[in-house]
């Protein structure tokens, strides 16, 4: 897809405009966000991707419209994935519920534009040495792999409850001296003539360095269903935008999506898998190559499959609870 700089420069202010509308009307006064709220910015935010999704099959880019759709799915459902760790980090921190909704939506700022500096990096390899699709592909293949053994360990009930802060954050704690208390959203105070960093810097500083993590699983697995930039960089955006409104739609839903982990390894596998095939063929031997259609296909009936297994298996499990409970 050729995409001109103003296109490029379009879309960006676009964007910028949403997220500007998003803060104003529903992250600019902190509040308990309810379910009503984040059900309707979440169907706001999907409905939006989808006639992205539209006008660029309207003007005439339907491989493109097929590539968005693939990559936004598959980052959505990555997404899902990393809210299990958000709800870790917020009750490590012990957020309070009403900056919740801003914690997530700097937190998001940050990862997004992160994610652009590692989609820029990674368009600029694929252009210059076709043989990083090995890399890619062979990274997501691990992934799966490393996916697949963590929800067997989940399953056996060795799985770890605590999150452990990564090496950046702990940096920035033994640098900068903090206080103890939240002060608002204030992300730095004076306290006895020194300036302090506030636990809600800290925590903020915790979900985009979080979600960065997350992003070079996302990247590679998007970059294996499109090269094209572009699309990349908008799927990742759409997917990223509407995850804090989700946080609080789908937080008490997410512990029964306990087969969510396989569903994103066959997933990754897959495109891993496919990642392979395509530097194959870079290389020039004759192989067979998995199709855009294709690959939509394979990710949306994963994610249903999964999704229903899931809730069967999470009804089972809290009948086996009930009627294991003690009765009066």
């Amino acid at each position: 897809m050729d995409v001109s700089t103003t296109t490029w420069a379009l879309t960006i202010v676009g964007l910028c405009a949403l997220i500007a509308v998003d803060f104003f009307i529903g992250g600019r006064k902190p509040h308990e966000v309810s379910i009503k709220e984040a059900g309707i910015w979440t169907i706001v935010w999907v409905v939006l991707a989808i006639l992205f999704g539209i006008g660029l099959y309207a003007v005439g880019e339907g491989r493109a419209a097929s590539e968005f759709a693939a990559g936004y799915i598959t980052e959505k459902s990555l997404s899902v994935d990393n809210l299990f760790v958000f709800v870790l980090i917020m009750a490590k921190f012990a957020v309070p519920t009403i900056y919740q909704q801003r914690v997530l939506m700097i937190g998001v700022l940050i990862a997004l534009v992160m994610r652009a500096i590692f989609i820029a990096a990674g368009a600029a390899l694929i252009s210059a040495f076709s043989w990083v699709f090995f890399i890619f592909g062979g990274f997501l293949i691990w992934t799966a792999w490393k996916l697949v053994r963590e929800a067997r360990a989940e399953a056996a009930g060795h799985e770890e409850e605590a999150y452990e802060e990564n090496r950046l954050l702990k940096m920035v704690e033994r640098r900068f001296p903090s206080t103890s208390q939240y002060h608002g959203t204030k992300l730095f105070v004076v306290e006895n003539g020194k300036r302090l960093m506030t636990p809600m810097l800290i925590v903020m500083l915790a979900i985009g360095s979080t979600d960065l993590l997350f992003a070079l699983d996302s990247i590679p697995a998007i970059f294996g269903l499109t090269q094209d930039p572009y699309i990349v960089f908008t799927a990742n955006a759409f997917a990223l935008m509407g995850l804090r409104q989700l946080y609080f739609l789908i937080g008490g839903l997410l512990k029964r999506l306990v087969h969510l982990s396989y569903g994103l390894s066959i997933i990754l596998g897959f495109i891993g898998v496919k990642l392979v095939l395509h530097a194959l063929h870079e290389q020039g031997v004759h192989v067979p190559e998995i199709s855009t259609p294709v690959s939509l296909a394979v990710i949306c009936g994963v994610l249903v499959v999964t999704t229903i297994t899931s809730l069967r298996a999470s009804r089972k499990l809290l009948r086996e609870e009930e009627q294991a409970a003690p009765r009066d």
